[in-house]
This record gives structure tokens, sequence and C-alpha cells, in this order.
């Protein structure tokens, strides 16, 4: 009887001090889960460190690895995405070369998938320790706004690593989309999701490629992806300035006409114009951001472009 495959899908950006740690531990793993089989899917995100070729001396070595690199960098989400539409397995897990994504969960999930009939199991931490606390702060502050937006829901501390079945991996591939979001697109197709809970686990090595912008892009990229609450605020806040200049405008005609008095205001009058100005250029933000996504989806360019891969 044939074995059933899981595909370890890895994005990989600028990881050469943390690949060897991580093909060692998921090696563990693979011995330990004799039913099944294993193949690996490296992506290489257009690093400019050693990655390459690491990964290609363990695809020399072991027949299991396969990897794909990019002509540049395209980013986190374009590479997962590759990885996926890669994989071969009846089962995709994808994960982070840090070993912040503890591979010693694996059996565990598969086991939930296995015995108790979930379509996928994902993994969530329960605290952010080892992190900066402003950064903490605004991430709980992140999910907090965008599951009050959003009728997907996303879950708090949730890790792209997770276990899935094949028909889940084919949903998500479905969604072609250039301007991608993972964890919503995870929780967006649905299925019977199990969590797993465990600490956060600080890199193995090497630097984390997260600054607060990117993050914080990141974030705008979830919002504008998975709601259209910003734009029925940006028309709420339109409607309660023009009310807003209606008082003013009745105030200034009755102390005009009791006091007569047409010169003096001005100052606070400039504070206003400054202020609905600003107002409008929000707004008008707001509007740019879902423009500039419906203007990317329409061009319709590649999500990535492959340079090379191996022969497998």
């Amino acid at each position: 009887m044939k074995k059933e495959k899981i595909s370890v899908v890895v994005a990989c950006y600028n990881e050469e001090e943390a690949l060897p740690f991580f093909y060692k531990e998921i090696k563990k793993i693979e011995n330990e889960m004799k039913q099944v089989d294993f193949e690996y899917i490296f992506v290489d995100d257009g690093s400019k460190d050693k990655t390459l070729s690491i990964v290609k001396d363990l695809s020399n070595k072991d027949k299991k690895v396969k990897y794909l690199s990019f002509s540049r960098n395209f980013g986190k989400e374009a590479a997962m995405y590759a990885g996926l539409k890669y994989s071969s397995g009846d089962y995709v897990t994808v994960m982070d070369a840090d070993l912040q994504d503890p591979p010693a969960l694996l059996p565990e999930m598969y086991k939930y998938i296995k015995e108790e009939g979930y379509d996928q199991v994902g993994t969530r931490r329960t605290n952010r320790k080892g992190e900066p606390v402003i950064r903490s702060f605004f991430a709980k502050m992140f999910y907090k706004i965008i599951n009050k937006m959003s009728k997907t829901e996303m879950v708090d501390g949730a890790r792209d690593f997770r276990l899935m079945k094949r028909q889940v991996v084919d949903s998500i591939l479905s969604l072609e989309e250039y301007n991608r979001y993972s964890k919503g697109l995870f929780s967006f197709v649905g299925f019977k999701t199990k969590w797993i809970d465990y600490k956060n686990i600080e890199r193995v090595a090497g630097k984390t490629k997260w600054s607060f912008w990117k993050l914080f892009k990141y974030a705008i990229e979830g919002i504008t992806a998975f709601s259209t609450a910003p734009l029925a605020f940006a028309s709420f806040l339109g409607v309660l300035m023009c009310l807003i200049a209606l008082v003013f405008i009745i105030v200034i005609i009755v102390k005009t006409v009791m006091y007569g008095d047409p010169v003096g205001g001005w100052p606070s009058l400039s504070c206003i114009i400054l202020f609905t100005s600003g107002v409008q250029l929000l707004c008008i933000g707001i509007i740019g951001q879902y423009l500039s996504k419906t203007y990317l989806e329409s061009k319709n360019r590649p999500i990535y472009i492959v340079k090379e891969k191996d022969n497998n």
C-alpha cells in the first residue's frame, strides 16, 4: 500500500544561517513519522546570501529536497503560493526556516487530521516573548480591529505554520489574487480547523526580515483585502464633517446678526480649514488604497517569476 505524502513548503529569504538547523530538525520528524513519506520544497525568494547554494547542496544529497529560486524578491506571500503550487503531497505544511514554527508539532497535527477528521490544523502563539513591546501591542490591536471590520475571522497569534489536506490547498490555489494575505485566505476557504497553542520561540539563527514598517504595510494589506469598512468610515467621516460645517455656518450667521463681528474668528477658521483638508486627504488615501489594489489586479502580472528550479 502506497504511503501518504506530506509536502513541507519553506519560504526562504537570506536564511543561510538557519537552514542547516531546520533541515536537521525536520529530518528527525521524518524519521519519527515512518507511516508517511516526505518531500521538501524550499522556495528561495531572491536571497542575497548563500541560501540557494545551501538548498542546492541539500537537494544533491537528499532526493526528497526540491527547490525553486525566484528572479528577485517577490515576498513571502508569493513564495508560499509557489510552494503550495509545486507541492504534490496528500498533506501540505507551510513552515519558516528559522524554527519559530516547531517541527515537533507535526506528528500531533497529522494525528488530528487522521483520527479526528479535521481538514487543517493551524498553530497560534500564546505569547510574544522576545518581541518588542510596541510591536506586540500593535499586533494585538490589529487583530482586534480587523475582526471587527471583517466577516472573515483572523485568529490572534496565528502563524502561517499549518498542516492542510490537499483539498484545502487546492482551494487556496484557486484564489489567484495578486495582493495576497495568506492568514486571511486560510480562514476564508473555511473547512474544519483545529488550533494548537504553543509558546513563542525565538529564531534559531539569523535576523528577522520583518521591520515594523513592513508589518504595518502587511496589516494594511490584510485590512484592504478582507474588509471594505475603511471605505464606509471615509463616507461616514465625510457626512460628519458636512454636519459640523453646517453647524458652524449657522453659528457664524447668528453671531454676525446679533453682534456684528464679521472679522473676528479667523484663527479658528484657519484651524477648521486645515482639519477638514486633513480629513479629505485621509479619505482620498483610503480610497486610493482600494484603487491601487484594483489597478494591480487588473494588470494581471504573475505573482512570481521562477529563475531556476531543480530537475525533479
